[in-house]
């Protein structure tokens, strides 16, 4: 452990209601519940007085209306979230030397060696109040050696605190507490761990860390190092730029519009795959296409944070028939998706369900297992073969291999190319 370092990690309190708050002011001392409106509706996030009543984010809409049900459902949006992030994001931006934008609502901070010009506390407690002052939203910060402890540590003074954790301290502080407040342990990983008795975080530090990694293999030394007040990850930079794209040329150009939208469709389907594998969502989608003159014309759009396919899609789509005013061929089409954060998505807010959200996770375990292409949309598959009478020319893998052997396919170099940028 560096007892050198001073981390801050800055949390929002209750966000997406906070910001519906800051909206509408008579909101305020009431049982919010940002989505989870419908029958089918999961809750986003839900204000402190509803969490008195057992309400808590994930939970389905129905159980939290039993629950509380004086509850005020609001539809969430998005929008007005991401707007408000981005204005917290500028103002510790301006402020401090080195960030991380851990989520859409949360930052870590590394203050290492600025405290021999003023006191690390001091100026988070400033800039906390500077925070609020500006943007009229509650945040709660942790003050500690590592990312671990200080995110604990936010979680322990919320709402509207702020805890300092110093290097002596730390395991006076982490000992008593809950093992399941360590980050990174999910409900699997909880029962496993109370059905061998720990249930303390004091517990789980003292299990010898080669038994740990037995149990439950690297996961499980993490967690114990976790458990130790140990965590050596850094502060990563903060780059608005981050990008994830990808572009096709065609062998021969095309003007064949419904062959456009499909292979958009395959583009976004295998970048919101790749987004959501990487615990990241988008804030803005670009298209680009190439006429056969070689002209190259761009558009993009700004949109709430998400990694949805379908949203995704019908966006690229959109854009796409802004683009294309010409009648003429094309040569080549590209889709990028940039600003990404870290962040998980909100079910309930597009109207998305939690059946279309588990599809997309169960699509993914396959994609995981068999490949990206494993799963892909019906639109950007093939239409088999059919013979003179119009029926379908079954599949005969000796046919083909015998076919191959007496005329070898040339071999074509592949033209689609995928990028990530950081600039």
């Amino acid at each position: 452990m560096d007892n050198n370092k001073h981390i801050i990690h800055m949390d929002q309190d209750a966000f997406f209601v906070s910001v519906e708050l800051r909206k509408n002011p008579k909101l305020i001392g009431q049982p919010v519940i940002v989505g989870g409106g419908s029958d089918r509706g999961v809750v986003t996030s839900c204000s402190y007085e509803a969490r008195k009543f057992g309400v808590h984010a994930a939970m389905p809409g129905r159980m939290a209306k039993q629950l509380c049900p004086q509850a005020i459902f609001v539809r969430g949006n998005m929008d007005d979230y991401s707007k408000a992030s981005h204005e917290i994001t500028q103002i510790i931006a301006d402020r401090v030397p080195l960030f991380e934008k851990a989520s859409i609502d949360e930052h870590y901070i590394d203050m290492t060696g600025m405290d021999k010009f003023f006191g690390c506390m001091k100026f988070a407690s400033e800039l906390r109040q500077t925070i609020i002052k500006e943007t009229h939203l509650p945040i709660s910060f942790g003050l500690s050696v590592n990312k671990t402890v200080s995110k604990i540590g936010t979680n322990e003074c919320k709402p509207n605190g702020e805890l300092e954790i110093p290097f002596p301290g730390v395991r006076n502080f982490l000992n008593p507490l809950a093992v399941h407040k360590i980050p990174g342990i999910g409900e699997a990983t909880y029962k496993k761990l109370s059905e061998m008795g720990v249930r303390r975080i004091q517990t789980l530090a003292e299990i010898p860390k080669d038994l740990m990694f037995k149990i439950l293999g690297q996961h499980g030394l993490a967690l114990w190092q976790k458990a130790n007040g140990i965590d050596l990850s850094n502060v990563v930079p903060y780059r608005e730029r981050k990008s994830i794209g990808t572009q096709t040329t065609f062998e021969n150009d095309s003007m064949d519009i419904s062959k456009m939208k499909a292979i958009l469709s395959g583009m976004v389907t295998n970048l919101a795959y790749e987004l959501r594998s990487q615990q990241k969502l988008t804030a803005c989608i670009t298209v680009t296409i190439r006429y056969s003159n070689f002209e190259t014309v761009t558009q993009q759009s700004r949109i709430p944070y998400t990694s949805l396919d379908s949203f995704l899609i019908a966006k690229a789509h959109d854009l796409f028939k802004t683009l294309y005013k010409k009648r003429m061929l094309l040569r080549l089409i590209g889709v990028k998706l940039s600003h990404l954060v870290s962040g998980f998505e909100q079910i309930g807010l597009y109207q998305t369900s939690e059946e279309e959200y588990d599809l997309y996770q169960a699509m993914d375990k396959v994609r995981n297992h068999y490949g990206i292409e494993s799963v892909v949309k019906a639109c950007i598959v093939k239409r088999p073969e059919r013979d003179e009478n119009g029926k379908v020319i079954k599949y005969n893998p000796r046919k083909k291999k015998a076919d191959e052997s007496e005329h070898p396919p040339a071999s074509k170099k592949s033209r689609i190319r995928t990028f990530i940028n950081t600039e």
